[in-house]
Parts: C-alpha cells; structure tokens; sequence
C-alpha cells in the first residue's frame, strides 16, 4: 500500500530539507518541526523498526530516497536491489529518489564506500544503461550525484562535468550537485570550482543541491593537508559562498538538502544549518516564495 501523506511534490523545492536519521525519530513524530522534507537512505529500511518510524513521519512530511547501494558503474547491474528499492519506494512515495556517479558492487559483495570511475566512452555507456533500466523500474527521472574522488582515474578521457551533462541529455535524468564534492574535489586536485558549478546549472541539468561537511587530514608522511567528504559538521564557508554563487544563477528553485551522516547532532543543529540555506533562498527569491512546511 503507498504511504498517504503529503502528495504536492513540487513543494519540496520550496524549503531546504535535512537528512533523516533514527535518533531523531521519536523528536520529528512528537514535535514536528518546520521542515518540509526528510532525506533517507532507503537501504535503512530493511529493518522493521526504521521503515515504521519512517512511515508515520511520511504521514507529515515529504521524503527523498538517496541510494548508497544501487552502484551505477557496476556490470552486472544488481537487479534485485532495484526491486527492493522500487518495493519501498511503492509503499513511501519519495518525491526525489538519488543515487551516486560511482561504484560499490561486485558478484554478490558491497564495499563500504563509493568507488570512482573512469570518464570514458565504455563507462559512459555501461552507466547509462543502469540509470536506463533504474528509470524504467522507479517509473520516474532520477538524479545522479557528482562524487568525492580523490585521485584522477586511469582512462578518463572526458570532463566529470562534461560526462555527467551528456548523462542528463541522453536519459533524461537530473543531476544531484553536491556542493561539498565539488569544493574538496577543487582543493585536493586543484581547479577553480566556480566554473564547474556554472557549466552545470547553465546547462539545466540540476534537479538537486547537496550542501554538507568535511575535515582536513594530514596522513602519515605527507606535509599537506587533504579534504575529506565526512559529511559530519557543519556546512563551511567556502561551501556557503559556492551555494550563493549557484543560487544567484539559476533562474528557478532547487531543491537544497543539509546532509549529516556521521557524528550526527541533536534535530535543533541541523535546524540551525537549514535555517541557514533558508535564508540564502529568501535572499535570491523573497520570503515570500519559501515555505517551512508542506
């Protein structure tokens, strides 16, 4: 049975979302604080447990599905983890459903992490056939998000922007623009973020915007610090000045999640973070135009 619930999905772009995480359940079903949508990883919901809580914080709020485990660059495609996101994604009713440019999957084992790919003609091709087969399936466009990669790819021969655009035009998917990606992307291997950003949004491709933290690491015998995509503070601000760029560019409103996966703070801090991107969207389109609640 689909969940009932908010049903307007286009108000999901109207204020900016935060990750939905279970130690924050029990407050989002007793306070219902003003925000129009929760982010998910729809993996979490093989547990009973979670897919109940989720379940009746749907009867309030709009969700969005991001996938950590469908693994667009793997061959073989893992058809009966698509069915299970497709099963869930019946019952709930997401209004976004998101996955990533990279790979984790191989002949029955995950890795835990979001592996990269080669930029070329024969991962092009294998990457959309899944986003293909993954449209066909969910029975809508999905987004793909731009990854964190820290080294350039053996046999890349095209640009991550350039590859993800021509993704966009040739399946009619929508591209996830992870803010933070792209600015430790830029630090770490060193190029100007500010173009890439433009490109993408001139281009019409974006249907999403992620904005999230990281940390500076200086491993064992190195001298230099590198950028980790850890998702767990707060939004920096060289990432907030990215995000005003980007807004004063597109000529229509994103959807804006605040992402926080690791040592997740209490609901009121990522109010604080949301409140932030709040406030950023006021500023470009008018108070008027941004709803906290559906």
């Amino acid at each position: 049975m689909v969940c009932s619930g908010p049903e307007k999905q286009s108000d999901i772009l109207y204020s900016p979302g935060v990750s939905l995480k279970s130690l924050h359940f029990e407050n989002i079903i007793k306070k219902k604080p003003p925000v129009a949508w929760f982010e998910i990883h729809p993996e979490n919901l093989k547990s009973g447990t979670t897919f109940s809580y989720v379940e009746k914080i749907r009867q309030d709020y709009l969700l969005s599905f991001h996938s950590v485990g469908l693994s667009l660059g793997s061959d073989p495609f893992n058809h009966q983890h698509l069915l299970f996101l497709k099963e869930f994604h019946d019952r709930l009713a997401p209004s976004l459903f998101s996955t990533h440019l990279s790979w984790n999957y191989r002949e029955g084992l995950y890795m835990n992490d979001l592996l990269p790919l080669p930029y070329n003609d024969e991962v092009f091709n294998l990457v959309k056939r899944n986003i293909l087969k993954t449209q066909d399936v969910i029975g809508h466009a999905i987004l793909v998000e731009n990854p964190a990669t820290y080294i350039d790819c053996p046999g890349t021969i095209y640009e991550e922007s350039d590859f993800m655009i021509r993704l966009c035009r040739e399946t009619g998917c929508k591209i996830l623009l992870d803010l933070n990606n792209i600015y430790v992307n830029a630090i770490n291997r060193g190029f100007d973020p500010y173009p890439y950003v433009k490109k993408m949004i001139l281009a019409g491709c974006v249907g999403e915007m992620h904005l999230a933290g990281h940390e500076a690491h200086i491993f064992e015998g190195q001298t230099e610090a590198i950028l980790l995509d850890t998702h767990g503070g707060p939004v920096s601000a060289p990432v907030w000045d990215l995000y005003r760029y980007v807004l004063s560019l597109s000529q229509a409103m994103i959807p804006t999640l605040i992402e926080w996966d690791a040592n997740v703070p209490s609901l009121d801090a990522l109010m604080v973070e949301q409140q932030k991107a709040k406030k950023f969207m006021e500023d470009v389109y008018g108070p008027a135009k941004i709803s906290e609640t559906v």
